[in-house]
């Protein structure tokens, strides 16, 4: 007879302070009936019917679909790449076919002329180096349409864009570049943007969305039509980033017009026979869009434009649109063209020339690139958008973000925008004076006419210079300047007086017109809209930074390339600073990296500077910001300093306060209270050296964490404490090992997940030997709790680290034989016994049990905790008999102590229903796992750890019992579950999926069954190694899937290694080896 082997969950008993959890044994088995193979059938995948492309010539240009009846507005429809100027819009063939554009409008919209407007994507992709495709089509699309509009004398009508997929990103290009056509030969462009009324986007991609940026989506949309060699394609996927930059460009004027957000609702079917969501709502749909509305039609991403009938949902919508803003768009466009008009007059009577000084910002060096910034160009240009009065932009981040490369990345680019530009450091007050007084020779320079300047531009006083500055930029009519105030990160903010602060506002010039754009690390300057600058999302932004200073290529492919981008986690400086280091050295990524881990310090003070930054390297960076950090105050600097021994993620008072027994002065002092705490805090994070996460926080009571960026963290280990501080390691300790939290807590798994990284910091920092005889709620205790953070996440190699170094310390400190050393002896025996090594776990249960027994009594609820993990180890190697015995004195005994309903009571009510299964007393197994489960969710909740072992076992029990369908619904519960909890790679979560795979087989789904087999085989393999008893299960029960399948090779292979292993583990003579 063949045997499955199914996994279910025991628990062990619950235990006294600094002792582990309840925890879980892995190894249950129940002899299960043969898999029956069965035959599948492969079903071939229905044919897709993709848009009909033109046959012959393909029509471009502007065609006119319907001259309307004395028509006031013009409807503009624009397809997608792959599209046709006909067929896109066209539902049906041949004589039945409707364009709905010609068949179908024109009896709802009379008075509208309707054009199409075509063009072939391929046109401007043939052999360029720079793949500017889509806007050659875009200017050609203002220039057809002006031409048209101008024959027919209707160049100030109203326009109202139709566009399609990704025709709507040509449509959004059109629009740049008609709003910057102001002055020269193409000025007539611009008519086309300011005869613009209203847009109705049909899917098209605005952002990206579930971590794919906006370019790769929209390679992603038009790899949906096209074969992935086509060389569109390919000059999309290569220039996708440069694509999304331009498009930065539309979000300033994305305001003036009406703009609807159609997306589709159903999936549309691929070339590859599948079907997908092409762009899906949250990237079709610009949420807070100004004039912006979302509507749904219900088709598919290609059918959304193809109505064939009017009473087509999709076509009600969209013609209703269509006719409210066609009544709407008279006035407004109107209206637009006489402002346009009286501010025409009043450019061609004003004195421009005299407030005109050449754009050139040559105190700083030019900006030569500029990755992944786009969002914040956009909010830039938003604050500064000119009304004619004053607008300011306060941009602030952590040193080293690249503020400054992002402020001069919008002065060149809008240079065009503005009379002036003038570059002003504000480090000091004797800096920004400085800074003004160059902008004095500049101006004087220019304009040799204002001789009052001339005397000053020459003169060494710095504050005539300042006023004179001033004063020329309050002047009436000079409204169309940018001054940019950079590194403004001394402010005086309200209720702070440090040396060395300023106040910037009487430096700014006086009257209400003009721009302001400030740098700044300071996160509470108001002064102005501010604009947040984090660190890069996408691991290829970094990459790109690195490629270029570095100058080198392929580093996309480069794995060890990779690994350095994630550890410098998005921040441009310090990717700089890599690249320039390399691009010096013949050093290899990975040579970096290590010397970067273990070096630091004398790595960054070996790094070439860096022009474009301020600040030159990592090293003094933050040192300025520390100096000033220790002004404000003492605790956030030493805070700042403790830091470093714990991770850089998720720092939270309740998790400082566990070490506040025998700590500092000052650390009892920062954890008295959450407004001292919170004080310091906002200190650090004004300086931008920290920052609050509000994802986290999500452990009930406790409170959300703080962060910092891991190149800050490397800093406070190397530069702010000079050396490992071995008195501020073991206050990290006992915070964290301290806070450890028991099962009995109903989300306890939140806690701990928050802890892993602490923890792995800790144990990375604490030196071996540091544990001390310094009793309970010392080191010892926080080693034991440690283990028990380790073996309770899946970690058994740290866990058993952390727990032989408390069990060292407490037997020298405290004795063999005392009830902590036990508590600890206690935990080992689990952890060997999750380990598969059974014989070392049996050890130390006997030890703990008459140790406890002889210390507390047998009736005492730790020994009972012992007793009950005896009878799981002796169910795991087939001592049936001697299993039940333990369990029923540990149920009798835990019922008289703690209750019926007790968690720990529940713990073996649970094990004794696995041990009944075992049994083939299936009857009594269903009323312990259904009494189990009943207490459980109303002491823990549906979602504990607990409850879902339970839950797991029921699966079990329910597919012996042949119910297969509730059996299928708590594997699902319970997976759903536990990845939820304790991730994918969980062992406990890994039972459910092999669980689950046994149930597949059953029911004949061989292929995902194979499936769960191989996600639990390569699951076990990392976390409990390739000779842990539950993972020789795996293998046994992939050998026999194998031999279903008939794959006879690969099933004797299988076998082979579980009858090896097995006998190596569990001996030859064991039921699970025979």
């Amino acid at each position: 007879m063949r045997r499955l082997f199914q996994f279910g969950s025991k628990k062990h008993g619950a235990k006294v302070p600094y002792t582990r959890p309840t925890s879980t044994l892995r190894a249950l088995t129940h002899r299960q009936a043969p898999v029956k193979s069965s035959t599948s059938s492969s079903v071939a995948a229905p044919a897709v019917s993709l848009p009909a492309q033109a046959t012959g010539a393909v029509l471009q240009g502007v065609q006119v679909v319907c001259e309307g009846t004395d028509p006031v507005v013009d409807i503009v429809a624009v397809h997608g790449l792959n599209g046709h100027c006909e067929k896109t819009w066209t539902a049906g063939n041949g004589i039945d076919s409707v364009n709905w554009l010609r068949d179908l409008l024109p009896h709802d919209l009379p008075n509208a002329r309707i054009l199409s407007w075509g063009y072939d994507a391929n046109t401007h992709s043939g052999s360029r180096v720079s793949c500017q495709y889509l806007f050659d089509h875009a200017r050609t699309l203002v220039s057809d349409l002006c031409l048209e509009r101008q024959i027919t004398e209707t160049s100030k009508r109203p326009i109202i864009f139709v566009a399609h997929s990704l025709g709507g990103i040509i449509v959004k290009s059109a629009l740049i570049h008609s709003d910057a056509a102001r002055r020269g030969a193409l000025e007539e462009h611009r008519a086309v943007k300011l005869s613009t009324y209203g847009i109705l986007f049909m899917g098209t991609p605005h952002q990206g969305g579930s971590g794919v940026a906006l370019g790769k989506l929209m390679v992603n949309v038009a790899s949906v039509f096209m074969a992935a060699d086509d060389r569109l394609l390919q000059h999309l996927e290569r220039d996708s980033e440069w694509l999304q930059q331009q498009l930065g460009q539309y979000g300033p004027i994305s305001g003036d017009f009406v703009t609807k957000f159609a997306f589709e609702e159903y999936e549309t079917p691929t070339v590859l026979g599948k079907s997908t969501m092409v762009v899906p709502r949250a990237s079709a749909v610009v949420p807070g869009a100004a004039d912006g509305e979302p509507i749904a039609i219900h088709a598919d991403h290609i059918h959304m434009v193809k109505f064939g009938s009017k009473t087509d949902p999709g076509y009600k919508t969209v013609s209703g649109h269509l006719r409210l803003m066609a009544t709407r768009a008279g006035d407004a466009i109107s209206q637009r063209w006489d402002t346009e008009g009286k501010l025409d007059a009043v450019r061609s009577n004003e004195p421009i020339e005299s407030f005109t000084v050449q754009s050139s910002v040559l105190e700083v060096s030019r900006v030569e690139y500029l990755v992944g910034r786009e969002e914040n160009i956009t909010e830039i240009c938003e604050a500064l958008q000119y009304d004619g009065s004053r607008k300011t932009a306060v941009v602030h981040g952590l040193g080293g973000m690249g503020k400054t490369q992002l402020a001069l990345a919008y002065a060149q680019r809008h240079r065009d925008d503005y009379s002036a530009v003038f570059w002003v450091n504000s480090k000091d007050v004797d800096t920004l004076k400085q800074g003004y007084a160059a902008a004095a020779r500049r101006i004087y320079r220019e304009h040799p006419s204002l001789v009052h300047l001339k005397t000053i531009a020459e003169g060494s006083d710095l504050g005539e210079a300042t006023e004179a500055v001033k004063r020329w930029l309050s002047s009436a009519g000079n409204d169309r300047w940018l001054v940019i105030y950079d590194n403004y990160d001394t402010p005086k903010l309200p209720g702070h007086n440090e040396p060395g602060t300023f106040d910037i506002r009487p430096f700014l010039p006086e009257a209400d017109q003009g721009a302001v754009l400030i740098t700044t690390r300071s996160s509470q300057l108001q002064l102005g809209r501010p604009v947040a600058v984090k660190k890069l999302q996408e691991i290829e932004q970094s990459l790109e930074i690195l490629s270029q200073t570095s100058r080198r290529d392929g580093l996309s492919l480069d794995a060890d390339a990779r690994k350095l981008a994630e550890e410098l986690d998005g921040l441009p400086l310090a990717l700089a600073t890599a690249g320039a280091y390399l691009h010096l050295v013949p050093d290899s990524f990975a040579e970096y990296l290590q010397s970067y881990k273990k070096s630091w310090a004398q790595l960054q003070q070996d790094t070439p500077q860096l022009l474009p930054y301020e600040d030159r390297t990592l090293y003094t960076t933050w040192n300025i910001s520390l100096d000033h950090v220790k002004q404000q105050s003492e605790l956030a600097a030493k805070l700042l300093q403790l830091w470093a021994y714990f991770d850089n993620q998720d720092v939270w008072l309740q998790l400082l306060r566990e070490g506040r027994g025998n700590a500092p002065e000052w650390f009892c002092e920062l954890t008295q209270d959450r407004l001292v705490f919170n004080k310091a805090v906002r200190v650090l994070c004004d300086h931008a050296l920290v920052e609050a996460d509000a994802t986290l926080g999500e452990g009930g009571k406790e409170s959300r964490g703080y962060g910092m960026h891991s190149c800050v963290h490397a800093w406070t280990k190397y530069v702010v404490n000079e050396g490992c501080d071995s008195t501020l390691a073991r206050l990290a300790l006992r915070c964290v090992g301290l806070h450890v939290p028991g099962n009995s807590r109903p989300e306890y798994w939140v806690i701990q997940r928050r802890l892993l990284g602490h923890a792995n910091r800790c144990q990375e920092v604490i030196s071996v030997g540091s544990e001390e005889r310094d009793g309970e709620g010392s080191l010892t205790g926080a080693f034991h709790n440690l283990g028990v953070l380790y073996a309770d996440q899946g970690k058994l190699d740290k866990a058993e680290e952390m727990y032989q170094r408390a069990l060292q310390g407490r037997e020298k400190a405290l004795g063999r034989d005392h009830t902590s050393t036990l508590d600890t002896v206690n935990n080992l025996g689990i952890l060997y016994a999750d380990q598969g090594k059974l014989d070392k776990a049996e050890e130390m249960f006997e030890r703990a049990l008459q140790g406890y027994e002889k210390a507390l009594g047998r009736d005492h609820t730790s020994t009972l905790g012992t007793v009950n993990n005896l009878g799981i180890l002796y169910a795991d190697q087939g001592k049936l008999d001697k299993a039940e015995e333990m369990y029923q004195r540990a149920l009798q005994g835990k019922e008289k102590a703690l209750g019926r309903d007790h968690t720990s009571t529940l713990e073996t009510v649970n094990n004794l229903g696995a041990l009944y299964a075992d049994q083939g007393k299936l009857d009594k197994a269903e009323e312990m796992f259904e009494r189990a489960l009943q207490g459980y969710e109303k002491a823990l909740g549906r979602d504990h750890t607990s409850t879902l072992g339970t839950v797991n076992n029921l699966g079990i029990l329910y597919r012996r019992q042949g119910k297969l369908d509730e059996a299928e619904e708590m594997y699902q519960r319970a997976l759903q579950g536990r990845e939820k909890v304790l991730g994918r790679d969980y062992p406990s979560t890994l039972e459910t999926v092999n669980n689950l795979g046994i149930l597949y087989a059953d029911q004949g789904k061989l292929d995902k069954a194979e499936e769960m087999f191989e996600r639990a085989l390569q699951g076990y393999e990392k976390v409990l190694g390739r000779d842990h008893t539950s993972m020789l299960s795996i293998v046994n029960n992939l050998g026999i899937l194998y031999k279903d399948q008939g794959k006879l090779d690969e099933a004797e292979e299988m076998y082979q290694r579980a009858l090896q292993g097995r006998e190596k583990v569990l001996g030859r003579d064991h039921t699970s080896t025979l």
